[in-house]
């Protein structure tokens, strides 16, 4: 028997977003994803706990989008869901780290949800930016210099690369 989160992942992951019917369920999932954040944002205090289906009749949404949504909020929650096993029975709780929740939506690259007007009273406008900034900066690769084999060696021995260290790590 299939969980509900399994059976979220199989029905929306099996949508092309380059196909009309693919654009036109995620662009609802999305809506509807969109107006349970500002219902959240909007009352950052109030400890939003339920079942999957009392949760679902709340934010009026379908078991099914509750669970996406489940699953997309779960890694910036203060104590993350059981949503592997998780039933429509099963007790949520939707309290979030405002913090990682921002990070996690910038990393989701989900403007119409991290640039929501709802977040001006939570996080200043300078932690959202140092938060966007962190996040963008997390995939980024640096590469160091490269020590040519004529180039003084790192070590400090006055001797060229080639005759000193590069000689040592070949070994």
């Amino acid at each position: 028997m299939s969980t509900l989160l399994e059976k979220w992942r199989d029905e929306a992951y099996s949508k092309d977003m380059n196909t009309r019917e693919g654009q036109l369920y995620w662009g609802a999932y999305f809506a509807a994803e969109k107006e349970v954040y500002i219902k959240l944002l909007s009352n950052p205090t109030e400890e939003v706990k339920g079942t999957v289906k009392e949760l679902a009749d709340r934010y009026d949404m379908s078991v099914k989008y509750m669970t996406g949504f489940l699953d997309g909020i779960n890694e910036s929650l203060v104590t993350p869901n059981p949503i592997e096993e998780m039933t429509e029975e099963t007790e949520v709780s939707l309290v979030y780290d405002k913090e990682k929740l921002y990070y996690n939506m910038c990393e989701a690259r989900a403007d119409w949800l991290y640039n929501l007007p709802e977040w001006d009273a939570l996080l200043t406008e300078a932690k959202r930016k140092e938060l966007f900034l962190t996040q963008r900066k997390s995939h980024t690769v640096v590469n160091t210099a490269k020590i040519g084999r004529n180039d003084p060696c790192p070590c400090g021995s006055g001797k060229k690369y080639k005759n000193c260290c590069m000689r040592k790590e070949q070994q």
